[in-house]
């Protein structure tokens, strides 16, 4: 019988099966993943990881590998204007950089992210189930039968749903959300430009939604560009010249020539939250517990965090002799992070709100307090610590740099 047996293998499920394998190496973790292997390799994605997380990374033994293929953010502007106005009135910036001068965040490129925390999953001796998913389980008093789609069964003492925002798994345990889409699709695509970005990211804050520029190494910047949701199956359906148009009007000419490097796809957007996080040898994590607005660049970092609480809620278990399955125990992971993650959610939904629209009254508002917050530096330092995850307290010792 397994002691955790993850379901997804995706950077969440990784880190999870690493973070609890490395400080407690008797348990045995396995992870079960649907997609073939190979197919993590194709993933053109990058994603903003906060200082924090950098640090939990840097404990688990995989930062240095991750952070020489990263951009270090080193500024961040914010512009509020539509999109055929000709000038974009800069409204806040941030200095990227936090007490100790390191970057607040890095862009990574998932396929990165997700090769160095396989290396040290193989290094753990955490086996890693390709080409399958869970198609039910049942739990009983002392483990959770869980049944895979080539119709073997495993049992296991903890059972860590990382299987996304569908998440079947999430279905199956009747843990019920609370659910809206926003109408708005995410078009994801890598470009290359002429000149430098200096490590430069931006937030344009255009009527149809956020259009943000995040720099990756080199002269290549990762885009998240919300429209939308019938203009953004437009757009990425439409050929690369009427694309590369679209863009070059939202992105502005101060980099130079754009150029499209990969593909491009669109994501519809939401708000899910569930009402619990834990059942009996059952726990949420990642987006299966929860799926933001892209608007504050926090979805991932939400799921490095409920990777440090619950392997520190599962080691420290174990450690004193308790049931890691048991609801009584999962119940601290619970608690830990289900406050903070329905904060960021209401936090992303209202922002998404506010600056989604074209309306007069709402649009000066919004510019006067954007101002204001720009001639305030000790609030502006409270932001970016927030953002960066090093501000407050009762965080997991892995996102302070600290072992387990």
């Amino acid at each position: 019988m397994l002691d955790m047996m993850v379901v997804g293998g995706g950077y969440v499920g990784l880190g999870a099966a690493v973070a609890v394998k490395q400080a407690a190496p008797h348990l045995s973790v396995e992870v079960v993943e649907a997609a073939p292997a190979g197919v993590w390799e194709k993933d053109e994605r990058a994603s903003a990881i906060i200082a924090a997380a950098g640090k939990m990374l840097n404990v688990l033994g995989v930062w240095d590998e991750i952070v020489a293929q990263s951009q270090p953010i080193n500024k961040m502007i914010v512009t509020d204007s539509r999109t055929s106005d000709p000038v974009r009135p800069v409204f806040l910036t941030f200095d990227g950089r936090i007490e100790d001068g390191q970057p607040f965040a890095h862009m990574v490129p998932n396929v990165a992210m997700v090769r160095a925390l396989r290396g040290a999953a193989e290094r753990l001796g955490i086996a890693i189930r390709h080409g399958l998913s869970a198609t039910s389980f049942a739990t009983e008093s002392n483990c959770t039968t869980v049944t895979l789609s080539d119709g073997s069964t495993i049992e296991t003492r903890l059972l860590v749903a990382c299987d996304g925002v569908r998440s079947k798994l999430r279905d199956m345990a009747g843990i019920k959300t609370v659910t809206w889409k926003y109408g708005q699709s995410g078009i994801v695509a890598t470009v290359a430009h002429e000149r430098p970005h200096e490590g430069v990211a931006e937030e344009h804050f255009l009527p149809s939604g956020p259009f943000a520029i995040l720099p990756l190494p080199g002269n290549q910047s990762s885009l998240v560009w919300t429209e939308r949701t019938d203009d953004a199956d437009r757009l990425v359906a439409s050929d690369d010249l009427v694309f590369e148009d679209e863009l070059q009007r939202r992105f502005g000419h101060k980099l130079g020539e754009l150029t499209l490097v990969g593909g491009r796809r669109a994501f519809p957007l939401g708000l899910t939250l569930s009402r619990a996080f834990v059942a009996q040898r059952f726990a949420l994590a990642g987006d299966a517990a929860h799926g933001i607005h892209p608007i504050s660049g926090q979805g991932l970092n939400l799921g490095f965090k409920d990777v440090a609480a619950l392997a520190e809620t599962v080691v420290e278990a174990d450690r004193l002799g308790l049931d890691i399955g048991s609801l009584a125990v999962l119940e601290r992971y619970q608690t830990w992070r289900r406050f903070d993650t329905y904060r960021m959610g209401v936090t992303t939904d209202v922002l998404n709100r506010l600056f989604s629209n074209d309306v007069t009254p709402i649009r000066i508002a919004r510019d006067f307090g954007l101002g204001l917050v720009e001639r305030m530096p000790k609030l502006k330092d409270f932001f970016i610590g927030q953002a960066a995850g090093t501000t407050g307290e009762g965080h997991p010792k892995l996102l302070a740099g600290e072992a387990i």
